[in-house]
């Protein structure tokens, strides 16, 4: 995915790497270069105008070094910063509470259920700790029916809930089956709309009051493009986000959702 948007702004900065000296002239053509490539890649465009602001102000104000030509210089300055927006170091999962809870949000589609299933099971082979997997996604039982199967599939700690109770009621019973159960962590895969509306956020904001969770984990789509602010704004506002998980990055996505969410909201990046 990243690789992809590398091998763009690469392209496009072959043309100034002759240069000698970096200038107003030679960065501008570079800067409107770097900009298409960043919105071709589906970067939202108000991060996109942050972006190039910083790396102008960066080449600009930058002496060149010997032995480096102004067009080597600049294609570095780009990659400090993409490297400063999606984060240089490893941000590690909180589990220091027991039990520990995970919320898994975002919308429909995104790959929740299966993300949830993929953490559980990441949590007992690196860390060594009991998971247990909760599904509150009252509204489509399919979502129910295929956490519990992946649960049994990979022998995973599983909280039989039912669509005909109620959010609130789930969480509550689970938070009591996690202490019978010496469950370590509990991961609540919650509900998903096709967008962001009210009544989703209202039942979060509920069920986060109820067990205020160490991890609010972001799953989104990376090919979520444009649409990937708002998304990740609105759960952010909601929740208060911890961290993101990014699906479907083994398709055509050229690290746009990435870029877009981690500029605005400024969670890490937690899995890819």
């Amino acid at each position: 995915m990243f690789e992809n948007l590398s091998d763009k702004l690469s392209d496009r900065l072959r043309k100034i790497r002759g240069q000698a000296n970096i200038s107003e002239k030679n960065i501008e053509e570079a800067i409107k270069d770097v900009r298409l490539s960043l919105l071709e890649a589906d970067v939202n465009f108000k991060v996109v105008k942050v972006f190039i602001e910083r790396v102008k102000a960066k080449a600009l104000g930058a002496e060149v070094l010997k032995g480096v030509n102004a067009g080597q210089q600049f294609t570095s300055i780009v990659h400090e910063e993409l490297k400063e927006i999606l984060g240089k170091e490893t941000v590690p999962l909180n589990f220091k509470e027991n039990p520990s809870v995970f919320f898994m949000v975002g919308l429909q589609g995104t790959g929740k259920t299966t993300s949830s299933a993929k953490l559980a099971l990441h949590l007992r082979q690196k860390h060594k700790k009991k998971a247990g997997l909760v599904s509150v996604d009252i509204y489509r039982p399919a979502a129910m029916d295929q956490l519990k199967l992946l649960a049994k599939q990979n022998g995973l700690s599983y909280f039989d809930s039912d669509p005909s109770q109620k959010p609130k009621d789930i969480v509550k019973a689970a938070m009591e089956w996690a202490k019978k159960e010496l469950v370590e962590i509990i991961i609540f895969d919650t509900a998903g709309r096709l967008q962001i509306d009210e009544d989703l956020m209202a039942e979060i904001k509920e069920l986060k009051a109820m067990t205020n969770p160490q991890e609010v984990l972001l799953v989104a789509d990376a090919m979520l493009g444009q649409q990937s602010v708002s998304v990740a704004k609105g759960f952010n506002d909601a929740m208060g986000l911890t961290g993101l998980i990014l699906t479907k990055v083994d398709g055509d996505a050229r690290g746009g959702a990435a870029l877009s969410i981690r500029e605005t909201v400024g969670v890490p990046i937690k899995f890819l």
